[in-house]
């Protein structure tokens, strides 16, 4: 990214977001950044991605519905009772409407950060964690998640996927089936994987 990208970009944050969730988007691309250059990803558009992903997050929740009013769009009927996942939605087609940004996997890696999914890109997957791990991160289980990304993006988004539906056990609310379709992936790649036989040497 340019300075010039990254100067105007960041100015569009800023005057969006609060103090605390400006400098959380700022250590996610950062960190988005850093797992990008590990795992082979594209830098501009992890550092673009990880920038974007909370635009929409500090905007009430009728701004949102209106946001989404006016582009024709509805929320789907997890989104509906979970109005912290709306920003996803709303901040995926910001990106695209208003700041014109022509990029269909950052779009998605903004849409499905919350949640995921099973099918995830690359790009996907990097944001999804570092949006997990980021450096002000101090929630119960982010260290094992942040030593579990050194090892591989899937062994954190397993870790990742895996806290996220513990809450919803814990807490007694629906699981979106989109965090339960990456998890089953994952799982069921990984056991794979297992029973794959030992390359001769």
């Amino acid at each position: 990214m340019t300075d010039k990208e990254r100067a105007f970009y960041t100015q569009q944050i800023r005057e969006r977001l609060t103090d605390w969730r400006f400098r959380h988007s700022v250590n996610v691309s950062k960190e988005a950044v850093r797992l990008a250059k590990k795992y082979g990803g594209d830098l501009h558009q992890a550092e673009l991605a990880g920038l974007l992903h909370d635009v929409t997050k500090d905007i009430s929740n009728k701004e949102q519905l209106d946001m989404m009013a006016k582009w024709g769009l509805s929320f789907g009927i997890y989104e509906e009772h979970a109005p912290k996942l709306w920003h996803a939605v709303t901040g995926s087609v910001y990106v695209e409407r208003v700041l014109c940004i022509d990029d269909q996997d950052v779009m998605n890696a903004i849409r499905y950060h919350t949640t995921g999914r099973a099918g995830m890109s690359l790009l996907e997957k990097i944001i999804y964690v570092a949006d997990c791990t980021s450096e002000e991160r101090d929630y119960k289980g982010v260290d094992k998640i942040r030593k579990a990304a050194d090892v591989s993006l899937e062994a954190a988004m397993e870790a990742a996927l895996a806290a996220s539906l513990q809450d919803r056990l814990d807490d007694h609310t629906p699981m979106h089936p989109d965090t339960v379709g990456a998890y089953n992936e994952i799982i069921l790649a990984k056991k794979a994987s297992a029973k794959e036989p030992a390359r001769k040497k």
